[in-house]
């Protein structure tokens, strides 16, 4: 019988644990969340616990691992991260590195582009401006718009993309999407007008709502700023649920607050929490959230059905869905 030695680093509940464990009698999980945040906090004897458990460890399950991964885990040979972003993973050691990255893509697709459909909503029927009436307690008539014939551009179709035009097409939006992979112009499932991506300009110039969908890489850190800003109409909004570090966010700011475009919805930042001191969240076209458009009550649940499924393809010797690129960053 094989035998897998399995960490998880990231507590999943104790039912979660015995699905694991059920996969097979050969799987030893040990649970070292606990020991990991008491390493993150300064616990040397937590660190020397760790660092003999990770010596025999195999495969590794969570959403947070300690420092050295790759060093301290000589065995190691898959890690299931429990989101759909892995940039903050990619060391230079990790991507040289045999061991295998598989995260879970996919999961998110409904929760993140109702999400973003919600903000589209909120800008169309100025939210922003009803709360701020209530609280002045002001009884103030003003006028509505609606998503049918306006333009939403996604930029990066992937699952969350796909699913958001979908859901702008039940509106009756027009959808425009930009995609890695695409060479010319052509048409997608519930996109009206697929674009390479060198013709991002046009997608700006053209949209109401332009959704940032993309991971985060070496090539697009900071890939949106005061050219991308200016190149949207000065009525457009900017959405941003993937990752802060895609938009230049001080350049943002500028382009809030000097309206080059009419505002932003925002669930990520460049840094997390977002401070205390950042104009973001004195500005009136702006609606933030803290990074939590992908939640959902059961993530645990679903992102341990994820890790059955590779783990019993791990233990028959078959290909692991979800791998990631390490070279590409997703």
């Amino acid at each position: 019988m094989q035998s897998v030695n399995v960490l998880v680093t990231t507590a999943i509940g104790d039912e979660n644990v015995r699905r694991i464990t059920a996969v097979s009698p050969g799987i030893k999980l040990t649970d070292v969340s606990s020991l990991s945040r008491a390493e993150y906090g300064g616990d040397a004897a937590a660190k020397k616990k760790l660092d003999d458990l990770l010596a025999e460890v195999e495969v590794i399950l969570g959403g947070r691992f300690p420092p050295n991964i790759i060093a301290r885990a000589p065995r190691l040979k898959w890690i299931q991260v429990m989101s759909a972003g892995v940039n903050r993973f990619l060391d230079s050691e990790m991507v040289a590195s045999p061991v295998v990255i598989t995260n879970v893509s996919g999961i998110h697709a409904v929760q993140i582009s109702e999400f973003v459909l919600g903000l589209m909503l909120m800008f169309v029927k100025q939210s922003p401006l009803c709360f701020q009436l209530k609280q002045e307690k002001q009884w103030k008539r003003f006028t509505l718009s609606v998503l049918r014939s306006k333009t939403v551009g996604i930029v990066g179709l992937g699952h969350i993309g796909r699913e958001v035009a979908r859901l702008a097409k039940a509106f009756g939006m027009r959808v425009l999407a930009t995609r890695r992979s695409v060479k010319r112009v052509g048409r997608a499932r519930y996109v009206d007008i697929m674009l390479p991506q060198d013709q991002l300009r046009r997608l700006l110039r053209e949209s109401d709502f332009v959704v940032l969908t993309l991971p985060l890489t070496p090539e697009t850190d900071k890939f949106f700023g005061e050219e991308e800003l200016r190149s949207m109409k000065s009525s457009a909004y900017l959405i941003n649920i993937a990752r802060g570090g895609l938009v230049d966010e001080e350049v943002l700011i500028r382009a809030l607050d000097e309206h080059w475009i009419a505002g932003a919805g925002l669930d990520v930042f460049t840094t997390e929490p977002l401070p205390a001191g950042s104009r973001l969240w004195e500005l009136p076209n702006v609606l933030l959230s803290p990074h939590i458009s992908g939640s959902l009550e059961d993530n645990l649940e679903r992102t341990t059905d994820i890790f059955l499924e590779n783990l019993r393809r791990y233990l028959n010797g078959e290909k692991l869905f979800n791998v990631v690129d390490k070279k590409k960053g997703y």
